[in-house]
């Protein structure tokens, strides 16, 4: 039995999300279907108003001015500290542990030449303009541990003048974990990272 081409083209949209296949998409799709209409209108004007937001021009997060709320704080750009992401998510993920308080810089991916990503794709020359502008002083990488992530810094540490210092997040095992449970590379990690107590 086929599906109608309404169906059809909502789950091809669906499909285009992160991480969700064509069965998944269809199982949300039918869910929608049994909403009411004033929710599905209420639903799809969320939706369409994302291509509403505008981005900080100075870290790429989300703004509703020029910049955003971090960017727009002296104290977090007094710290004279930027703390460089992949994305979005990540800048999240470091913010929610309360423990970073200077600004971000949002590169939007990490270079890769097989798919065309290069310097100006992750708008270093950017970051290196607010670098030398605020005169920051540290500039923390929390890029992920990729042979992609460790090209971007090591590409970015060569940019950035030398009295800048440069620190890489520390990445090793999850407080909670078994060595016997961990894979090779998450061991190695932990042992270039370890330090004296």
């Amino acid at each position: 039995m086929e599906l109608p081409e309404t169906i059809l083209a909502a789950i091809k949209q669906f499909s285009k999300l992160p991480g969700v296949g064509e069965k998944s998409a269809m199982r949300q799709i039918l869910a929608l279907t049994n909403w009411k209409i004033s929710d599905l209108a209420q639903f799809g004007r969320a939706i369409e108003q994302l291509g509403a937001l505008s981005r900080c021009r100075r870290c790429g997060f989300f703004a509703e001015e020029d910049k955003c709320t971090i960017c727009k704080s002296e104290v977090r750009i007094n710290a004279k500290s930027i703390c460089v992401v992949e994305s979005i998510t990540d800048f999240l993920a470091i913010e929610r542990s309360n423990q970073f308080h200077g600004s971000y810089f949002i590169l939007g991916g990490v270079l890769n030449p097989l798919l065309g990503v290069g310097p100006q794709e992750l708008k270093t020359e950017r970051l290196l303009k607010c670098v030398l502008e605020e005169e920051v002083g540290e500039i923390i990488l929390a890029l992920n541990p990729s042979v992609e992530g460790d090209a971007t810094c090591s590409y970015l540490k060569s940019v950035f003048p030398q009295e800048i210092r440069v620190e890489r997040i520390g990445f090793g095992i999850p407080i909670g974990s078994n060595l016997d449970y961990l894979d090779p590379m998450t061991i190695t990690k932990a042992l270039e990272n370890k330090r004296p107590m």
